[in-house]
């Protein structure tokens, strides 16, 4: 059963900007080790980062919370699967609000494209 669905698009070139002017910081913030090694491995890897930010955008949303009840961004990871799938990995409070929600499973859709990153998420429950 269906409890929670999310969906947010990214401007490509809103995000480079942000890291852009604060690298470190921004990125530290939004994005975990995994998910920065992963993009950097790409000829582009602003279109690769906007889509897990949207990706963690589209969950926060499905999990109706927002950041707030100690989630933070890095409590989401977005992760390509044996055949370059995505997977939303979610750990610490979001995954502590998943649980309360009844969450058993997320599914995630992301892509890029024209300068846009979208993502959908669907939240699962047993």
């Amino acid at each position: 059963m269906v409890i929670g669905l999310g969906i947010d698009v990214v401007e490509v070139a809103r995000l480079e900007a942000v890291l852009a002017r604060h690298p470190q910081r921004a990125s530290d913030r939004l994005f975990t080790s995994e998910e920065l090694a992963e993009c950097a491995s790409r000829r582009d890897s602003t279109p690769c980062l906007a889509s897990r930010f949207a990706a963690k955008e589209a969950f926060l949303k499905a999990l109706g919370t927002g950041l707030r009840d100690g989630i933070a961004w890095r409590h989401m990871s977005v992760r390509s699967g044996p055949l370059g799938q995505p997977k939303l990995v979610v750990t610490e409070r979001a995954a502590e609000k998943l649980t309360e929600l009844g969450g058993t499973a997320v599914h995630v859709s992301i892509t890029h494209d024209a300068g846009v990153a979208a993502a959908v998420v669907v939240i699962e429950a047993s």
